[in-house]
C-alpha cells in the first residue's frame, strides 16, 4: 500500500484531481453530501460537477470527515476559500503532525485577507501548509487531457511528496517553494478573468483581451513580489499559464461571470444561476484591500472590486481604466524583483 491521499471537497476540481490520483495511490475524497459520496463510491460518477464523465473505480468516497482523514499522509483542501476555515476547524484534530495540507482554492479570506496557506497554518499549526495551482480546468483534467500544475510549500519535502502522488502520464506536476507567489497569482487571475469576461461580453476582441491579460500580469507581479513572491513564478504555470487559461476559456467560471456582466445581467442573478463558485467574486474586495495595505496599485482589480460591490457599472469601470494617465510600461517593482532573482 502506498501513501494515502485525502481530497476534502467533491466539487469539479477536487473530484477530477482525486480521480487522477486514485490509480497511483490510495485516494479518498470527502463529500459534504452522503448522496454525492455514494455516487462516487458506487457509480464512479459525479454528475452534478462533472456530467458525463467517468471516475476512477479505485477512488473511494465518504461523507464522514473523520473516516476520510484517518491515516492520511497528505490532504488536499478542495473547498471554496470562504469555507476553508470552517472545514479545517472540523478536521484539525484528525490531521497528524507535519501532514502536508495543500489548498486547491484560489482566493483570499474576506475578513482576515489571509492567503489559504495562512489559514491552514492558523487553524492547523501542526500541519505543513502548501498550495496546488496552475492552468487546470477540471473537466479537461478529468478527461485525461495533457496538463500541468505546480505544488508549492516552504518545506520542499512536502511539495515533493504531493508531487509524487499526483504526477502521471496526463498530469505533469512541478514543485516550488514559492507559496506566496503561487497563491497571489491564483487569487489575482480569478479577478482578472472577470474583467476579461466583461470585455468579451461587451463584444471587444483579441486586442482588448491581450491588453487586460498583460496589464493584469503586471498587477499580479507587483503585489506578489512586494509580499515576498519570486518574479519567475509569475511567468510560469501559476502566473501566465493560469491567467491565459482562465481569461480565455469559455469553461472558466470567473470569465463566465464577467461575460454575463458585460452583457448587462445582474450579478446576483448570475451567481444564483451557477452551482459552482467563482472565486474572483468574493476575492476581489479582500485582494484590493490587501494591495492597498501594501501601497500597491491594482487598477484592473480595483475596478472589478467596485463592480462586484455594486459601486460601479462595467461601463463606468471601463471608462475609469481608459482615462488613467499615460505611464511607462515596465514597473520598477517588477524590475527590482527580476534583478533580485538573477543576483
Amino acid at each position: 500500500m502506498g501513501r494515502k491521499l485525502v481530497v476534502v471537497g467533491a466539487g469539479s476540481w477536487g473530484t477530477a484531481l482525486a480521480s487522477i490520483a486514485a490509480p497511483q495511490c490510495p485516494t479518498v475524497i470527502w463529500a459534504r453530501s452522503a448522496v454525492t459520496a455514494d455516487e462516487i463510491e458506487i457509480r464512479h460518477t459525479n454528475e452534478r460537477y462533472l456530467p458525463g464523465l467517468g471516475l476512477s473505480a479505485e477512488l473511494a468516497a465518504t461523507s464522514n470527515l473523520e473516516v476520510a482523514l484517518k491515516g492520511a499522509d497528505a490532504v488536499l483542501m478542495a473547498v471554496p476559500s470562504h469555507g476553508t476555515r470552517a472545514i479545517l476547524e472540523q478536521a484539525a484534530s484528525w490531521i497528524a503532525p507535519r501532514t502536508p495540507v495543500f489548498s486547491l482554492s484560489k482566493g483570499i479570506e474576506a475578513d482576515t485577507m489571509m492567503r489559504m496557506s495562512e489559514v491552514i497554518t492558523s487553524v492547523v499549526p501542526h500541519a505543513t501548509a502548501g498550495v496546488l495551482t496552475g492552468p487546470n480546468l477540471a473537466g479537461e483534467i478529468a478527461q485525461g487531457q495533457p496538463a500541468a500544475c505546480i505544488v508549492a510549500s516552504e518545506e520542499q519535502a512536502a511539495a515533493e511528496m504531493v508531487q509524487s502522488m499526483l504526477h502521471s502520464a496526463t498530469l505533469r506536476v512541478y514543485s516550488s517553494t514559492d507559496v506566496i507567489g503561487c497563491e497571489i497569482a491564483g487569487a489575482t487571475k480569478n479577478v482578472l478573468a472577470i474583467a476579461a469576461g466583461i470585455a468579451t461580453g461587451f463584444g471587444f476582441g483579441d486586442n482588448t483581451r491581450s491588453a487586460l491579460i498583460t496589464r493584469g500580469l503586471a498587477e499580479m507581479g507587483r503585489l506578489g513580489i512586494t509580499l515576498g513572491g519570486q518574479t519567475l513564478t509569475f511567468g510560469g504555470l501559476a502566473g501566465v499559464g493560469d491567467l491565459i487559461a482562465t481569461c480565455t476559456s469559455e469553461k472558466s467560471r470567473n470569465r463566465t461571470v464577467g461575460f454575463a456582466l458585460g452583457q448587462g445581467r445582474d450579478l446576483v442573478e448570475i451567481i444564483d444561476s451557477m452551482h459552482m463558485v467563482a472565486e474572483g467574486v468574493k476575492t476581489a474586495g479582500p485582494l484590493v484591500r490587501l494591495a492597498a495595505a501594501e501601497g500597491i496599485e491594482m487598477p484592473i482589480c480595483e475596478q472589478v472590486a467596485q463592480i462586484v460591490a455594486g459601486t460601479a457599472t462595467p461601463r463606468q469601470a471601463l471608462l475609469n481604466l481608459m482615462e488613467r494617465p499615460a505611464r511607462v510600461e515596465w514597473d520598477e517593482t517588477l524590475y527590482r524583483g527580476l534583478v533580485h532573482d538573477e543576483s
